[in-house]
C-alpha cells in the first residue's frame, strides 16, 4: 500500500499548527492564523489592480489564485493571478490606491484553517482536489463555543419537580466574597419535565407515561429546538425511562439525542447532568465544523483529539470529549519530548496566543474525571490542565485602579497592536517592545507605531488617576511582570497544591510565546532546568501525531472497600477491560497494539465528600496506597476509618505509529550569535546575542 500523507493539526485561539510527514517520511512545518486570513504588507503598488509583496516570494505556484483579499479599507476583491517568482498579485479588480503603499491586507480563505494548512503544505490550489490522506486535528471548537455560549439550542428532559435543579447546583459561590453572585447563563434554552420516578437503587416508582411524554416533545420540536438532553433522578441505576424518552425523540425527528445513562453513568444527579447537556449543546456545533472539513478531505481519514489525550474517529468525536481537544495535545507533546531528553518529571507550560496551558507530567498523565470548566460541572476523563487567560494576545489595560492583563484577548482579528489593524495593546506588543520579539523574524510587517501610541494612552490614563509616572518601558515591564505571576499560580495550582515540588521537575516550553516567559517563569518558581524543544511552536501538533487511541470504562460503586473481596473486584475489572477494549478495536485499533489494561478506584474515606484516584499498586494492598496518597494531598491520613470505593475504571491504550525524530548528537562548543538585538532586561537595554 502506498504510504500517504500524514497531518497532525493543532487549532487554537489564534494560531493554527499544522505538522505533516510525506509519503518519504520527510516532516514539514506550518502556521497560519485560526481566522485563515493570511496578513501582508502592499509594499510595492504597480497600478491599480497590481503590486508586490517580497514576503510572499517563494509560495506554491498560483497558489492564491482565486482566493478573496481585504484591502486597507475594508473593501473585499479576487486575486486573478499569483506570481511566486515576484510575490506579485494582480485583482480582478481596478481598485488599488497609491495612498495604500505599505498598508496591510489579508488574504481571505473560504475554508477553515486546517484546509488551508494542508493546502500550503502541499502545495496544492483551491481549483486542485486534495488526495487521500490520513488528518488528525485537535480544535478548540468546543472550548471556545461552551465559553460564549454559543451552541446548539437545546431542551432537558428530566423528572418532574427537579427542572431548577442544575441551575441550583450545589448551592456554592464561585467567589467566596463577591457581593453580587454571577451565575454562568445556562446551557438549555428550556426545561420538560416528565412524570416518572425511580428509588435510589433503580427500580420503578412511577411508571413513565409515553403519551404524555410524546406530546411535550413534539412542543419543543416545534419550535425548532433540535438537541436533546435527557437525565431523569436515577437514570443511571436503571435507564428504562431514558431509553423510552430517547425512543419518541428519535421518533419525533430529534437530531441530536444524548441520554446521561450513556453519557455519563455515575453517581451525583448535577454533574451527570450538566455533562449530558454540554454534550447536547457543543455536539451540533463540532459535527457541522467537521463535515466542513470532511467535505474537502472527501475519502480521506480524519480523527479528531479528546480531552483525555486519545484519538477518536470523526464520527464518533461528541461535545464532552472536546473540552480539551486542543491543549491536550501539547501535554502529550511536551510528555513525549520529556522522555526523549531523559526526564522522568516535567511540567509543561504551553503559552498561545489566548492564553497559557499548563499540567504536569511524571511518567504517567495526570487526569480529572470530574471536573468545573466555564461554569459547567463535567464528569469524563480529561487530563488535568489549568488554564490561565494570559496568551500573547491577552489585552493590557489600566482600569481606572490597577494594571491588568486578560482575561480578554485580542485573537487573531484584528490581533495585538503590533498587527496594524487597530487592534488593543496586548502581550505581544510588550515583547515586540522590549526587544524579545525580533520584528525581522515576524511572518509579516509589525507595527511599532501602534504599540507606542497604546503604550501612551495607558500612562495617560494612569496620569489622569494620580498614579505613578512609568516609561513605555517600565509600564510594558510591568504588565510582563503581571502576566507571569498569572501563569506562576497556574504552575503551583498543578503542582504545590497537590502535593508536588515544581523544583524537582523541569520545566518545557512551548506554543508560539512560551520561550519569551520560561526563564521568568522558572525562575520565580525556583525551577533550574528550562527545555525549549525546536519543535516548541508546534508542539501541540506534535502531540497530536503522537496520541494513541485510548478508552476508559467505569462503574459507580459506592461501597466500603473489602480486602478480602479480591476476587470480586478482579472479575468487576476484568468485564470493564472488555467494554473499554471493544470500544478501542471499534476504532480499528489492532490487538496487538493494546498495552496492558490499567485499573483504578477512586477512593474516600467513608462520610467525607472528595475521592482520590488510585492506581492498582503492585503489591496489591489498595488502602496503604490510597492512605499514602491522602498524606500527600491533604497532610494526613484517618488509618482507623472505613474507605470506600465510589467509582472502579479500567484504561485501555492501542499505540499507533509514532513520528520518531532524528536525535541528533550534542556538541558542547561555544554558541556564535548569528545578530544582536537590544532587549529591555531588568530596567536597562541591553545588547543581547541572538
Amino acid at each position: 500500500m502506498t504510504p500517504l500523507w500524514r497531518f497532525s493539526i493543532d487549532v487554537g485561539g489564534t494560531f493554527t499548527d499544522c505538522l505533516a510527514r510525506d509519503p518519504e517520511g520527510r516532516l514539514h512545518q506550518r502556521k497560519v492564523l485560526s481566522s485563515a486570513e493570511t496578513p501582508g504588507a502592499l509594499e510595492r503598488i504597480l497600478d491599480a489592480a497590481t503590486f508586490e509583496d517580497p514576503r510572499r516570494q517563494g509560495d506554491p505556484p498560483k497558489f492564491w489564485n482565486d482566493y478573496a483579499i481585504r484591502l486597507p479599507d475594508g473593501t473585499l476583491s479576487r486575486i486573478a493571478h499569483f506570481d511566486s517568482d515576484r510575490g506579485r498579485f494582480q485583482l480582478a479588480d481596478a481598485i488599488l490606491l497609491p495612498a495604500w503603499q505599505g498598508a496591510t491586507y489579508r488574504l481571505v480563505s473560504s475554508e477553515e484553517a486546517p484546509i488551508l494548512a494542508i493546502r500550503w503544505t502541499l502545495g496544492w490550489t483551491l481549483e486542485d482536489r486534495l488526495p487521500e490522506m490520513e488528518v488528525r486535528l485537535g480544535t478548540t471548537r468546543g472550548t471556545n463555543s461552551l465559553l460564549t455560549r454559543e451552541g446548539a439550542p437545546c431542551a432537558l428532559v428530566t423528572t418532574v419537580g427537579f427542572a431548577d435543579m442544575l441551575e441550583i447546583g450545589y448551592q456554592d459561590r464561585p467567589e467566596l466574597f463577591d457581593l453580587v453572585v454571577r451565575k454562568p447563563r445556562p446551557l438549555y434554552s428550556e426545561v420538560v419535565e416528565i412524570t416518572e420516578r425511580l428509588s435510589a437503587g433503580g427500580d420503578v416508582l412511577r411508571p413513565a407515561d409515553p403519551d404524555e411524554i410524546r406530546s411535550k416533545l413534539r412542543q419543543v420540536r416545534d419550535r425548532d429546538i433540535d438537541s436533546l438532553a435527557i437525565c431523569l433522578l436515577h437514570g443511571y441505576r436503571n435507564p428504562v425511562h431514558e431509553r423510552l424518552v430517547a425512543q419518541i425523540a428519535s421518533d419525533l425527528g430529534f437530531a441530536t439525542i444524548r441520554a446521561s445513562h450513556q453519557v455519563a453513568p455515575l453517581q451525583g444527579l448535577i454533574a451527570r447532568g450538566d455533562t449530558t447537556v454540554v454534550d447536547a449543546f457543543l455536539t451540533p456545533i463540532l459535527k457541522d465544523y467537521i463535515a466542513g472539513i470532511q467535505e474537502t478531505l472527501d475519502s480521506s481519514e480524519l480523527k479528531l483529539m479528546t480531552s483525555s489525550g486519545g484519538l477518536v474517529d470523526a464520527n464518533h468525536f461528541s461535545g464532552k470529549d472536546s473540552i480539551l481537544s486542543g491543549p491536550a495535545g501539547g501535554v502529550v507533546g511536551f510528555a513525549q519530548v520529556a522522555e526523549q531528553a531523559g526526564f522522568t518529571r516535567a511540567i509543561g507550560f504551553d503559552m498561545g496566543g489566548t492564553s497559557t496551558d499548563v499540567a504536569r507530567y511524571d511518567g504517567r498523565f495526570e487526569y480529572e474525571f470530574e471536573t468545573q470548566k466555564a461554569g459547567v460541572r463535567i464528569v469524563s476523563p480529561m487530563l488535568a490542565i489549568e488554564t490561565v487567560a494570559a496568551g500573547g494576545g491577552s489585552l493590557c489595560r489600566f482600569d481606572g485602579v490597577q494594571l491588568t492583563v486578560g482575561p480578554a484577548s485580542a485573537g487573531a482579528d484584528p490581533g495585538p497592536a503590533c498587527y496594524g489593524r487597530g487592534g488593543p495593546l496586548a502581550v505581544t506588543d510588550l515583547n515586540v517592545w522590549l526587544g524579545r520579539i525580533p520584528s525581522s523574524r515576524f511572518p509579516f510587517p509589525l507595527d511599532r507605531d501602534a504599540i507606542a501610541r497604546q503604550l501612551q494612552e495607558q500612562i495617560a490614563a494612569i496620569r489622569r488617576e494620580g498614579g505613578p509616572e512609568f516609561s513605555c518601558e517600565s509600564l510594558a515591564a510591568g504588565f510582563l511582570e503581571i502576566a507571569n505571576a498569572n501563569m506562576v499560580r497556574a504552575i503551583r495550582k498543578i503542582s504545590v497544591a497537590r502535593g508536588y515540588d515544581p523544583r524537582d521537575y523541569v520545566l518545557i516550553a512551548f506554543g508560539g510565546a512560551g520561550g519569551q516567559h520560561a526563564c521568568a517563569v522558572a525562575r520565580a518558581l525556583g525551577i533550574q532546568r528550562v527545555l525549549i524543544h525546536p519543535w516548541a511552536g508546534i508542539l501541540s501538533a506534535y502531540g497530536i501525531a503522537s496520541a494513541d487511541i485510548r478508552r476508559f470504562a467505569e462503574k459507580a460503586m459506592l461501597e466500603i472497600f473489602e480486602p478480602s473481596h479480591s476476587e470480586r473486584w478482579n472479575t468487576l475489572f476484568r468485564q470493564l477491560e472488555e467494554t473499554a477494549k471493544r470500544q478501542v478495536l471499534a476504532q480499528g485499533a489492532d490487538p496487538a497494539s493494546l498495552d496492558p489494561p490499567i485499573r483504578s478506584f477512586d477512593m474516600r474515606y467513608a462520610g467525607t465528600e472528595a475521592a482520590l484516584t488510585i492506581l492498582e499498586p503492585d503489591d496489591g494492598d489498595w488502602l496503604a496506597a490510597f492512605a499514602r496518597r491522602h498524606r500527600q494531598y491533604y497532610g494526613f491520613d484517618r488509618s482507623q476509618r472505613d474507605v470506600e470505593v465510589v467509582t472502579a475504571r479500567v484504561e485501555i491504550v492501542a499505540r499507533t505509529p509514532h513520528y520518531e525524530p532524528k536525535v541528533q548528537s550534542v556538541e558542547h562548543r561555544p554558541a556564535e550569535p548569528l545578530e544582536f538585538t537590544r532587549s529591555y532586561l531588568e530596567g536597562q537595554w541591553r545588547e543581547v546575542p541572538v
